[in-house]
């Protein structure tokens, strides 16, 4: 009698609103803020964070995290990752009512790749040392680049012109910004990294590839002075893995 079975398809997403390390003035580390991760056998799982309060340095009203993954057919699986931040402050210099961070994972086995989206992912009345920053977001960037080749393909043919952009064998790292609209002095509108004076580096809407897999967070700040500190806001993760071949 023969022993084969079929492989289940391997289910993976996660997410987080908030995480990171104070260097200056002290150490201090903060513990990812409503994390969520997905069993490999789908589901979902949830998990929240409210009225955070980390010393003077950073707060939020909320958070909340949602993870989930599900077979539609019997050839299509479903992969989804939201996190949600609300009435972000930090050091009273970086400020949000909202963003959202959310990735959509559609795989069918006759694809190399399950087709990965960040529809609905955004920032609301993201503002930056009193200035407004208003974020315009290219979602077509990843459903045009429908594979991890196809978006290596796009940075090396030079349409990131302008753009901050990195890759090697395996990796690629883009943005979704399209362009910011703002006062604030020294952005680049097409440019989705920018420095803010006696504050830091800030990142938005950042896009780690790898094939069959899409790492997006909505904002990562490297503070320099007077306080030293890496922080992410809003992060998610996700695709599942076929079974292999027979």
């Amino acid at each position: 009698m023969s022993t084969h079975h079929r492989i289940p398809f391997h289910f993976h997403a996660e997410g987080h609103a908030f995480s990171g390390e104070f260097r200056h003035p002290g150490r201090h580390l903060i513990d990812a803020q409503a994390s969520a991760s997905l069993p490999t056998i789908g589901g979902h799982a949830v998990a929240h964070s409210d009225n955070f309060h980390f010393e003077d340095f950073v707060s939020f009203k909320s958070a909340h995290t949602h993870v989930s993954g599900r077979k539609i057919d019997e050839e299509t699986f479903k992969t989804h990752a939201t996190t949600i931040i609300e009435d972000l402050n930090i050091l009273d210099v970086v400020t949000a009512d909202r963003i959202v961070s959310r990735l959509t994972s559609t795989h069918n086995p006759k694809e190399p790749e399950g087709r990965i989206v960040a529809d609905g992912s955004e920032f609301h009345n993201l503002r930056v040392a009193g200035h407004d920053v208003k974020v315009i977001l290219r979602h077509k960037l990843l459903v045009e680049c429908k594979g991890f080749q196809d978006l290596r393909n796009h940075v090396e043919k030079g349409n990131e012109s302008g753009r901050i952009v990195a890759r090697n064998e395996g990796v690629v790292i883009c943005s979704l910004v399209d362009k910011i609209e703002t006062d604030l002095p020294g952005v680049d509108a097409r440019r989705h990294v920018f420095k803010v004076a006696n504050f830091g580096t800030i990142s938005l809407a950042e896009v780690f590839a790898e094939t069959g897999t899409r790492t997006l967070t909505m904002m990562r700040l490297v503070l320099g002075s007077p306080h030293v500190a890496d922080l992410t806001v809003a992060e998610a993760r996700t695709n599942g893995q076929p079974p292999p071949g027979p």
